[in-house]
């Protein structure tokens, strides 16, 4: 249950993440097939091409590109294959409305792959997985080492920042009995006075390390406490980490001191309710 929910927020936080990027994006039509005529296409006239999270960095599906589907995708900013099965161009969420918003798009060394780098509005896997790589193939409990290893929609191969919000979710959720000491995320998730404390106390040692010049090693330890604390705190607000990165994302090429103007004024919260 844990896992559809954690699924449906994604899906949520992607769907607003998807309305940022630009639809129409004026292309030189003439720059685009020198473009598309320079590809090392295979016997087949197709390319590899590779859709990945923009944003979270997960691969989230693998396919095969023609040069109509690289033209379409550069033309439209949507994923869009070439689909072996059925012999005809395929722009992803065509058929179940899980589009992908392609933000940019990378060329490899050899001139036969590509990244659409890109955001999903929904599950980017027909099984309803956030990616098509969900089945971890090594470890003891791997697909590699037992009949039906890995496990679906819980082994995505996430980065080290993901793994550890999802490491804190399940803290969240998980059942904690009368007489087991819960673990320090779910004493700091169960105690907000306690979690806004360690932040505070956790930032003043970062900024005690360029003070005390305590070096890197100090510098790195200490942000490493406070981003452990300050997604904690992003749990208990339901907020994903992919709507953070979103922010910053959009804040790429504009001031500071201008976006920081730009922000609605806060809200005052009244103690008392």
């Amino acid at each position: 249950a844990s896992s559809r929910a954690r699924t449906r927020v994604v899906a949520r936080a992607n769907a607003r993440r998807a309305i940022a990027l630009g639809a129409d994006v004026a292309v030189d039509e003439t720059q685009l097939n020198a473009f598309l005529d320079s590809l090392k296409y295979d016997d087949k006239g197709l390319v590899c091409a590779i859709a990945q999270d923009v944003d979270t960095g997960a691969i989230l599906m693998q396919g095969f590109a023609s040069r109509d589907a690289v033209a379409y995708t550069l033309r439209n900013r949507k994923a869009t294959f070439w689909s072996r099965s059925r012999s005809e161009l395929w722009c992803k969420g065509e058929t179940s409305g899980n589009f992908i918003g392609v933000e940019s798009v990378h060329l490899d060394c050899d001139r036969d792959s590509l990244i659409y780098l890109g955001v999903p509005t929904g599950p980017t896997c027909h099984t309803g997985a956030h990616t098509c790589y969900y089945k971890r193939v090594d470890g003891r409990d791997g697909a590699a080492a037992k009949v039906d290893g890995g496990r679906h929609a819980a082994e995505e191969a996430l980065t080290t920042l993901y793994e550890l919000e999802a490491t804190i979710e399940a803290r969240r959720v998980e059942a904690v009995a009368d007489d087991v000491k819960p673990s320090w995320t779910r004493r700091l998730l169960d105690n907000p006075e306690l979690l806004c404390k360690k932040i505070r106390e956790e930032a003043g040692e970062l900024c005690q390390t360029w003070e005390e010049n305590e070096g890197k090693e100090a510098a790195t330890n200490e942000m490493a406490d406070v981003l452990y604390h300050s997604m904690v705190m992003l749990n208990k607000q339901g907020v994903p980490m992919s709507d953070v990165l979103a922010v910053l994302r959009r804040r790429f090429g504009t001031s500071g001191v201008d976006e920081k103007a730009a922000r609605p004024p806060k809200k005052l919260i009244d103690p008392s309710k």
